[in-house]
């Protein structure tokens, strides 16, 4: 069987260097809010080219405390609305609604799968605050068009970077382009912890503070509370591990490009609908997802012949019983995306001779 993500293969090339990190902090006894996650957040700000960065416990915990940190400083509301890709992953959604937000959720461009540029305006209201991109399979949703709707309408613009570590936009690496940005250090993201893990990153320094002690109980000096906060804070060994990672990220990162270039150049079937990629710099292919109307039969064919594809993700937000009230909305591009989209496996590790197989077997596809 071809792994969708061989995560044990991963850590096999870093073995050396993250045990060392590893052993430091259990040898120094400090597990919480030390030195490694003030290394880390210094080099992963850097990274990014922001001033400022939080770690947090997860990539929810990110984009929930960044929405928390603007209610309490009086920016948005309850019963403010924020606008949301409709196909986006629900982690996005959760966010605005556990801050009693209200999501406005709008298509996506069916090429890109991005957050549609020219229909965001007519979802404006005066409730507006925000708008909410993700930067969805690891493909920069951000566009010069975006920016400007944000400063005509003066809103707040959000990045959901969880799957995009690296992905650049005109030079500018996202989580950088907007008000403020969360990311995920899942363990299958391009940067993955050994299990959960989160940050904040932005230039502005109140959001910063307030979002520091949001994820500390809403402490920012011990015992004392100015905010009912959250414990979400990312552990010693998690930053240290991270930051040996992030050494790599790039070069990973063009492994993964390449990956997508021979699939690109070399699949060729009449009902397998390849991504678009205008830009190269724009996309780190957390994802390679392709489309294809006999979605269902592909996958199991996959499947059967040792290649491990999987669906992200086969019901869209509107369809969840968690949204129950959304159940009835019509949104028909992004249904079309979820009962077509498959991804195939691509990583840093991946052999050319397995790529080749999956790309062969796919061509020779019959339904």
């Amino acid at each position: 069987m071809i792994k969708f993500l061989d995560i044990q293969k991963i850590t096999q090339r870093y073995s050396d260097e993250i045990h060392q990190a590893a052993s430091r902090v259990i040898d120094s006894g400090w597990y919480l809010l030390g030195e490694e996650s003030k290394r880390f957040e210094k080099n992963y700000a850097g990274f990014i080219g922001t001033d400022y960065c939080v770690s947090v416990a997860n990539g929810l915990d990110a984009l929930r405390i960044i929405l928390k940190a603007y209610m309490e400083l009086g920016i948005m509301k309850e019963g403010d609305e924020i606008i949301v890709p409709a196909n986006t992953f629900i982690a996005s959604i959760l966010a605005i609604t556990d801050n009693r937000l209200v999501p406005v959720l709008v298509e996506p461009d069916i090429r890109t799968y991005q957050l549609d540029d020219t229909k965001i305006e007519k979802a404006i209201s005066p409730k507006t605050k925000g708008i909410m991109i993700v930067h969805l399979y690891g493909q920069c949703a951000y566009t010069g068009k975006i920016g400007e709707i944000c400063k005509k309408y003066n809103l707040k613009l959000i990045e959901d970077n969880a799957q995009a570590s690296g992905c650049k936009f005109n030079g500018t690496v996202t989580g950088s382009l907007g008000d403020a940005a969360g990311h995920s250090f899942y363990p299958g993201k391009n940067l993955g912890a050994f299990g959960d893990g989160g940050a904040i990153t932005t230039n502005d320094k109140k959001l910063e503070e307030t979002a520091r002690a949001l994820a500390n109980y809403g402490s920012n000096e011990k015992y004392i509370f100015n905010y009912q906060g959250l414990n979400s804070r990312l552990d010693e060994i998690q930053a240290a591990i991270l930051d040996v990672k992030l050494k790599y990220l790039n070069k990973d990162n063009l492994r993964r490009k390449e990956v997508a270039r021979y699939y690109l150049t070399h699949i060729n079937h009449p009902e397998v609908i390849l991504p678009e990629v205008n830009n190269w710099d724009a996309h780190v292919f957390h994802l390679f997802v392709i489309r294809s109307p006999h979605r269902d039969n592909l996958l199991q064919y996959l499947n059967n012949n040792g290649i491990q594809a999987l669906i992200h993700y086969p019901v869209p937000p509107h369809k969840q019983k968690a949204y129950k009230d959304w159940n009835n909305l019509h949104l028909p591009v992004t249904e079309k995306i979820h009962n077509e989209v498959l991804s195939l496996p691509i990583s840093q590790v991946i052999t050319d001779e397995e790529v080749t197989k999956i790309t062969e077997c796919i061509n020779a596809y019959k339904n």
